[in-house]
C-alpha cells in the first residue's frame, strides 16, 4: 500500500530540487518549439519559404547576409505519467514491490507538478492504457489518486507496443512523458511503443528489484513468471547463477541501449534505494 506520508516529505524537499531542475520541469516553460513567441533564442539563415517578415535587416546591413530571427515560445507544461500495472510489476515485498515504489515515483511528479500550476496525465497500462486521473491537477487530485492506485489490481500481460503507441495518439501538444515500468516483456514491441512517443520529452524508469538485479538464494529454488504463471525448479548457484547476473545486465544494458537509440533519457531504480535519492536522480538528471 502506498503511504501518502511521503508527499509532506516530498514537500520539504521541492525547494532543493527547483534549484536544480531544467526549465523543462518548471512552472512558465520554453519549449524548443521556435515561433512567434515572446523570448529571443538565436539567429538561422534564412531558406525559401520561411517568413520574410522575420528577416533581420540591421544584421543583413552588417553582413550582406539573410538571417532569421527565432523565439521561445512560452507556455505551460503538460507532463504524463505512465505505469506498467502488468503483473511482474506485482514482485516485491513491502516498500520493495515495484508497482508501489514505481507509484511513488510518478505521483512525485504529479505532485510537483500541480505545485507548479501545470497539468499532468496519469494512466495505468497492460495490453492497453488506463486513463485514472480526473484532469483536475491538484494537490486533491494526487491524494486521490493514491487511493485509486492502491485499488487498483496489478496483473496480466504487458503490451507495449499497442498500450504506449495509443496513448501517443491521444497527445496534443509536446509534453514531457514519463514511463515507469520494469521492461519485462517484449522489447522491440518497447522500442517501436517508445518511439511514437517521439516529438516529446520521454523519461524512461526502469524500476527492478534487488532480488531480480541479484537473487540472495541458493540451492534448489524455484522460479516463477508472474505474468504467465510458468515456473522452473533448479539450483541456482555456481555457473547458473554467474549466468543469470550477466544476462541481467544485458538486459538492462539493452533497454538502456534502445533509448539511447531514440534519444530519450533511461533511468535504472532499484526498489531498495532511497525514495528520494531515486526521484532526485530523475527528476534532476
Amino acid at each position: 500500500m502506498i503511504d501518502p506520508d511521503f508527499l509532506d516529505e516530498l514537500g520539504r524537499f521541492e525547494a532543493s530540487l527547483d534549484q536544480q531542475t531544467t526549465a523543462i520541469k518548471k512552472g512558465e516553460q520554453e519549449s524548443p518549439n521556435v515561433g512567434e513567441g515572446l523570448t529571443f533564442s538565436d539567429y538561422r539563415r534564412y531558406a525559401p519559404g520561411d517568413d520574410t517578415r522575420l528577416i533581420d535587416w540591421r544584421l543583413y546591413a552588417r553582413t550582406e547576409e539573410f538571417y532569421i530571427k527565432q523565439f521561445e515560445e512560452e507556455r505551460n507544461l503538460t507532463v504524463h505519467v505512465l505505469l506498467d500495472a502488468s503483473a511482474s510489476m506485482d514482485f516485491g515485498d513491502g516498500d520493495e514491490r515495484k508497482f508501489d515504489f514505481g507509484a511513488k515515483l510518478g505521483l512525485g511528479y504529479a505532485y510537483l507538478v500541480a505545485e507548479a500550476h501545470d497539468d499532468f496525465r496519469f494512466s495505468l497500462f497492460r495490453e492497453r492504457h488506463e486513463r485514472i486521473d480526473t484532469g483536475k491537477s491538484t494537490r486533491g487530485e494526487v491524494l486521490a489518486l493514491i487511493d485509486r492506485l492502491n485499488e487498483s489490481a496489478v496483473d496480466g500481460e504487458t503490451d507495449f507496443e499497442t498500450a504506449l503507441t495509443e496513448y501517443a495518439s491521444s497527445i496534443r501538444s509536446r509534453s514531457l512523458v514519463v514511463v515507469v515500468t520494469d521492461g519485462i516483456g517484449d522489447l522491440d514491441g518497447l522500442e517501436t511503443g517508445l518511439a511514437s512517443l517521439a516529438g516529446n520529452e520521454v523519461v524512461l524508469v526502469q524500476v527492478l528489484s534487488p532480488d531480480e538485479l541479484d537473487p540472495d538464494v541458493a540451492g534448489d529454488t524455484i522460479f516463477e513468471d508472474l505474468e504467465t504463471d510458468r515456473s522452473r525448479r533448479t539450483y541456482f548457484g555456481g555457473r547458473l547463477a554467474e549466468t543469470y547476473r550477466t544476462r541481467v545486465d544485458e538486459f538492462v544494458d539493452d533497454v538502456g541501449d534502445r533509448a539511447e537509440d531514440l534519444r530519450l533519457t533511461h533511468r535504472l531504480v532499484a526498489t531498495d534505494e532511497d525514495f528520494f535519492d531515486a526521484f532526485t536522480s530523475i527528476w534532476v538528471g
